[in-house]
């Protein structure tokens, strides 16, 4: 009999909030995470806008001493496990830690860390370089920190493909329950690059949203012909998945069903995606072969909605080929208008907030969209600036990812 997985624990940080209450009540509000940034002096910066967490304070869930060997990034991941282990109700007292992995999806590791060595580096030499700049600034250290954190003994991995990598996680997390090769598993991604580099090196590819400084809550507005392209965020989600006898073994509260997973490559740019959909539209394809689903069953679907010229068009088309004409049928919306983008951790973020809208049976708004480029093909259902009320609730949800290099992925949930 084929094992199957559910998610038995939820925690996140970002700039909507600083636990999943905190975020999905914002996501419910149609309120905008993006403001100034703070983290540094933006005075020669065309860009002064970002979706920062704010008031965050590791040292609630994680010892200071021990945060202060943490790159930010980290801090979030630790943070977002603990909240969900303590959802799930374990502990490292009753968790089986070698039948317990981690799979974290991360993008661009400790930036600050690469960013503060490297300039002190080029201005007192190679002596003055921090002592821990290496295990800081690695990407790895994110899933390896929760592991030490949580006294998880099991495989610590890292995905890593630019903004699918937390998407990627889950469909590699899945799969490792799937096969027996462990009973638990803390999944999802964390990301912190909002730095002078982070800003500057995006600016210059011409990928961020720079005409918004004076209104940043209004900058992130996916599918809208004003869009002009993505507004950095930063943050954490993680789930716990179990294999679902295990999880029902123990009574423990279960969110839904993780029933499917597809990737994909485009092979056809290094950061734009295809604008025939193809690649991103397989990947949904492979997600319902997965699940054992039709297209008719998905009901609402989390796009990875930039709010870039590029992406917004290439994933409506990507929908209308793998759904037909169930896709102007379903409700798509992009919480990346209240969040921002956060990179590695958008997708794990996205299907967090996927969860809640099933369990609450409320589709999320995209705000921000006062007019949808109909012209380049923007004509599906975003759920525009409101958030609505499902009659009948929610049973099945999909999110998706597309990142820089082609990478595609897609997860499925459903309700049990």
């Amino acid at each position: 009999m084929k094992r199957r997985v559910v998610v038995t624990g939820l925690g996140c940080v970002s700039p909507l909030g600083n636990s999943v209450e905190e975020t999905w009540e914002g996501i419910k509000n149609g309120k905008s995470g993006i403001g100034q940034i703070t983290l540094f002096d933006t005075t020669d910066f065309s860009v002064k806008i970002a979706g920062e967490v704010k008031n965050f304070d590791a040292s609630q869930w994680i010892d200071r001493k021990e945060a202060r060997k943490m790159a930010r990034f980290c801090q979030f991941g630790a943070v977002a496990a603990s909240e969900a282990l303590k959802d799930a109700g374990l502990t490292k007292e009753n968790i089986d830690a070698e039948k317990t992995s981690i799979v974290i999806g991360n993008g661009i590791g400790g930036f600050e860390v690469t960013e503060i060595s490297m300039k002190k580096y080029f201005e007192a030499g190679p002596a003055r370089i921090p002592p821990l700049t290496v295990p800081m600034m690695i990407g790895n250290e994110g899933a390896g920190n929760i592991s030490m954190l949580l006294g998880i003994k099991g495989t610590s991995w890292t995905l890593q493909t630019a903004c699918a990598s937390s998407t990627d996680a889950l469909g590699l997390a899945l799969d490792q329950i799937l096969s027996g090769r462990v009973e638990t598993c803390i999944a999802g991604g964390a990301e912190a690059s909002i730095t002078g580099f982070g800003i500057g090196s995006f600016s210059v590819l011409k990928t961020l949203a720079s005409s918004y400084n004076d209104c940043p809550e209004k900058s992130s507005r996916p599918f809208d012909t004003k869009r002009e392209g993505f507004v950095m965020g930063e943050g954490s989600a993680m789930l716990v998945l179990e294999e679902y006898e295990h999880a029902k073994a123990r009574g423990a509260k279960i969110y839904c069903e993780f029933v499917g997973y597809g990737g994909s490559s485009d092979a056809y740019h290094i950061t734009s995606p295809d604008p025939s959909g193809d690649g991103g539209a397989h990947a949904i394809t492979l997600a319902l072969k997965d699940a054992g689903l039709k297209p008719e069953d998905i009901q609402y679907y989390n796009a990875h909605g930039t709010s870039t010229p590029v992406n917004d068009p290439a994933e409506t088309a990507m929908l209308k080929k793998a759904l037909g004409s169930h896709a102007y049928k379903i409700k798509v919306s992009s919480t990346k208008s209240m969040t921002g983008h956060c990179l590695g951790a958008a997708g794990a973020l996205e299907a967090l907030i996927s969860i809640k809208a099933m369990q609450d049976g409320i589709y999320p708004p995209t705000i921000n969209l006062d007019e949808p480029d109909v012209e380049h093909g923007c004509d599906l259902d975003y759920v525009p600036n409101k958030a609505v009320k499902a009659e009948n609730g929610i049973s099945c949800v999909a999110s998706g990812s597309l990142g820089f290099g082609g990478h595609n992925g897609v997860v499925i949930f459903k309700k049990l």
